[in-house]
Parts: C-alpha cells; sequence; structure tokens
C-alpha cells in the first residue's frame, strides 16, 4: 500500500510511545482475557491524544458527553467506575458459585450487581466489592432455557433472544408488526415450555450492515463495502458476512491488502483477513478527524451496562451502552449467536467495525435496526470468541 514518509514516521513515533506507555506488558491474546479502517489514510498519521494511560481519549470522551448526555467529568468517571466493575465481575461470580444469576453495571450507582439465587452467597458476593439482588433463576438456569430456544428454527418476526439477568428471565424479542403472526406465535409458545420466558416488541427486524461499492474509508471485497475491527498480528478481525474465506480484499485505494483467512456466518458472525503487500497493522481504532483516534491496550469484556462506543466507515464514531449478552439474533441469512447487544447506532457499510469501552477493545459490527439518525440497536460479535477460535493475538499498545 502506498503511503508516505510523513504518515509512516508519525505511526513509529506513536507506536514507540505505546510501547513506554505498555512497558512490561505483553500483547493480549485470547487467553488473556473489530468498524474503522486498517491503515487507512488521514492527513495527520495516527493521531490519539496521548499515548499515556489515560482514561481515553479526549475524542473519546467528547462522544460519550454527545451521545449519553454526560459532563467531561461524568464521563471520566464512569469509565473509571466501569473499570472496576469489569475487575470485579469474575471475583463475583467465582464468589457467587452455582448461585450465580449474572451481573450488570448499574450507572446510577456506579457499582457492578451481581444476581444471586441464595442469600447465603450473598456477603462473599459484596466482599468483592459487588451489589447484590436476589432473584428467581440462576445464570446455568436461564442458559439452559436459552439453549432451547437456540435449537428451535425461528420465523422472521422473532428478531432474537438473550438472557437478562435483571429480569431473570430469557427475553424474545418480536417486531411489532409480526406479534399476532401464527408462526411468531407458536414460537412464542414453544420458548416458553423451556423456561422462564419474557417477550418484548421491538420495532424493527435486524439486518447486517455491510454495503455495495460507495465512497469512504473502507475496504472492500467484490462489490461489498465493510469496516475494518481490530488488528492482530497477521492481519486484521472483521464481519463473516462481508467475505468467504479465500475471497480478496482491497483497501481504500483500490491495492490489494490480503484474503480472508477464515470466515463464519451465520452461527457466528465473524472473520479474519491477512495483511501483506505493504500494509500493516496497528493498535489503533480511527477516529475519522470527529474524535482523537484510541489505542487498543486489550480486550476485558465489559458488563452489561457499560458504556461502549463503535467506530465504523460510513457513521463513523457513537457511543451508547451494553444492553445485553450471548443474545441469538435471528437475520434473514440465519440465527447468529452468543452476540452482545447495544444502544449505539449503526449503518451500512460499518459493519465488521470496533466496538471499544474505553481503550478494551469488545468486538466486531455485526447487524442491528435503524440508523444514525433516528436511532437504534446493534450487534457486535465479542473478540475475544474471534481470537481463540482462530488462535490469533490482538494487536496492543
Amino acid at each position: 500500500m502506498r503511503r508516505t514518509t510523513v504518515l509512516r514516521n508519525g505511526l513509529s513515533a506513536i507506536l514507540l510511545l505505546g510501547a513506554w506507555a505498555a512497558a512490561g506488558i505483553a500483547p493480549a491474546s485470547a487467553a488473556d482475557a473489530p468498524s474503522t479502517a486498517s491503515a487507512s489514510r488521514t492527513t495527520s498519521g495516527f493521531t490519539p491524544a496521548s499515548t499515556a494511560k489515560a482514561p481515553a481519549s479526549a475524542g473519546l470522551l467528547s462522544a460519550m458527553q454527545k451521545d449519553l448526555g454526560l459532563t467531561a467529568s461524568q464521563a471520566k468517571a464512569r469509565l473509571a467506575a466501569e473499570r472496576t466493575a469489569t475487575a470485579v465481575q469474575g471475583k463475583a461470580r467465582r464468589a457467587a458459585g452455582p448461585s450465580y444469576g449474572g451481573s450488570w453495571f448499574d450507572p446510577a450507582t456506579g457499582r457492578l450487581t451481581v444476581a444471586v439465587t441464595s442469600d447465603e452467597k450473598a456477603g462473599a458476593v459484596r466482599a468483592t466489592g459487588a451489589a447484590v439482588r436476589l432473584v428467581a433463576h440462576s445464570a446455568r438456569q436461564l442458559d439452559a432455557a436459552k439453549a432451547q430456544l437456540d435449537a428451535l428454527s425461528a420465523p422472521a418476526g422473532v428478531a432474537g433472544w438473550h438472557v437478562d439477568p435483571k429480569a431473570s428471565r430469557v427475553v424474545v424479542n418480536v417486531v411489532a408488526s409480526s406479534e399476532d403472526d401464527n408462526d411468531v406465535r407458536a414460537f412464542v409458545e414453544r420458548a416458553r415450555k423451556a423456561g422462564p420466558v419474557l417477550v418484548r416488541r421491538t420495532s424493527e427486524a435486524p439486518k447486517t450492515f455491510s454495503a455495495g461499492t460507495v465512497g469512504g474509508d473502507p475496504y472492500y471485497t467484490g462489490n461489498v463495502r465493510c469496516s475494518i475491527g481490530f488488528s492482530v498480528y497477521g492481519g486484521f478481525v472483521t464481519a463473516g458476512h462481508c467475505g468467504q474465506a479465500g475471497a480478496g480484499v482491497s483497501g481504500w485505494d483500490g491495492s490489494y491488502i490480503g484474503n480472508f483467512q477464515g470466515s463464519s456466518f451465520p452461527g457466528d458472525d465473524y472473520a479474519w483477513v491477512s495483511v501483506g503487500n505493504g500494509w500493516w497493522t496497528v493498535p489503533v481504532v480511527l477516529g475519522w478527524g470527529t474524535v482523537s483516534d484510541q489505542l487498543v491496550r486489550g480486550s476485558a469484556e465489559a458488563p452489561i451496562g457499560a458504556s461502549i462506543c463503535r467506530s465504523g466507515s460510513t457513521s463513523h464514531w457513537h457511543c451508547g451502552n451494553v444492553l445485553a449478552t450471548n443474545e441469538t439474533v435471528n437475520y434473514s441469512q440465519g440465527a447468529v449467536y452468543q452476540m452482545t447487544k447495544t444502544s449505539v447506532c449503526a449503518e451500512p457499510g460499518d459493519s465488521g467495525g470496533s466496538f471499544i469501552s474505553g481503550d478494551q477493545a469488545q468486538g466486531v459490527t455485526s447487524g442491528g435496526w435503524g440508523n444514525c439518525s433516528s436511532g437504534g440497536e446493534t450487534w457486535h460479535q465479542p473478540i475475544n470468541e474471534i481470537l481463540n477460535r482462530y488462535g490469533l493475538t490482538l494487536h496492543t499498545a
């Protein structure tokens, strides 16, 4: 890929400073624990606001203020609280044992709340720093009920389903215009027999966010435009519906990048692409000049309720909250499992792009409904599953 000396020098300086900031920290791998464009063109190179280990770049904080209605100090405080919650959730789950019913971050209190089915474990969970809520069903029971739904064939009017730890139910999302459809009614009836189910309405059916060839700063495979997720050593990860294994990929300037080395869709929605021919990988999520570019330092999974931002080649930067995890999404092409739902908007061409919480990679954009003018919801494929599936190592600063 053609690049100027200025861009190459700027990139080298940032990677060096990033190495100083994270001295002694090994690259994040799947065991330790993607839409932007990889090595995309900019006028001034990759420009994070700071390579020091700050809560987030000034641009990301600005996006959180705009999309979440926060002040600058509130955005910083929320990120700090979310980092604490992320660190606590594993310890709290172990403390809860078999009575664990799920967990979520509560923005109002700034704490992680852990659901338990027995008061006997409440003290041990509180000792980790988490709040406690008594619920009727354990996470194991809810996951088992959801697994039975995953084995069913869902009609188009059923948007998807996920475990909601707050409600202690499996939530089935039904498209409002299809709720009286006989096939939808039959699916809901079968779902209720599987376990505790709550039916909620959604305004639209989910769709993927790939697009035909248009202008912008994308990557292309055939006549499809998608967005690069996160750099890994040897390439980048993206959405599986963007291309099949073996398909060639070209960059924003039309030059050859590499090929899809692995791809899965439906069932999953992830893929990885090899990088060569003068292209290189960097641990950066682009801000598109709207916000500062953000360095990636790991892939710790943010809890339900945490803030999360997305970068894509069509709609650029937008932020929202994590709404659900382990959701089954029923696209027209087939169901995709173990997805994370967010309140962040997206548009065609954003598929494959980066979901990031603070400086932690979360996943690659899969699909959703709505747009960034009227709002909507999106789903992403969690990054650690992709790294584990293909034995990849996330490129971190």
